[in-house]
């Protein structure tokens, strides 16, 4: 039976996200409401995806943008207290 999957790329470690995997057939092209169904879930998991994939290349920025003054003050404590 034919079948659609959107998935993310594959990322640098690890399996690839699957937002849709579902098994189609001509019922779901049998009529404009039909298509237009399919059509919609391929497009949320479309939306989907691509977001993820914008979440993932954006979270090592956000980890180090972070991780930094979080150090730097604690440093900076730490130094005042002695």
């Amino acid at each position: 039976m034919p079948r659609v999957i959107v998935t993310t790329n594959l990322p640098p470690a690890g399996d690839a996200d699957v937002l849709l995997d579902e098994h189609i057939s001509t019922v779901h092209l049998s009529s404009d409401h039909a298509a237009g169904q399919l059509i919609e879930r391929l497009s949320w998991a479309i939306r989907d995806a691509e977001q993820s994939e914008l979440d993932r290349l954006a979270r090592p920025l956000l980890r180090g943008v972070a991780a930094r003054p979080a150090r730097s003050t604690r440093r900076r404590r730490a130094a005042a207290a002695a």
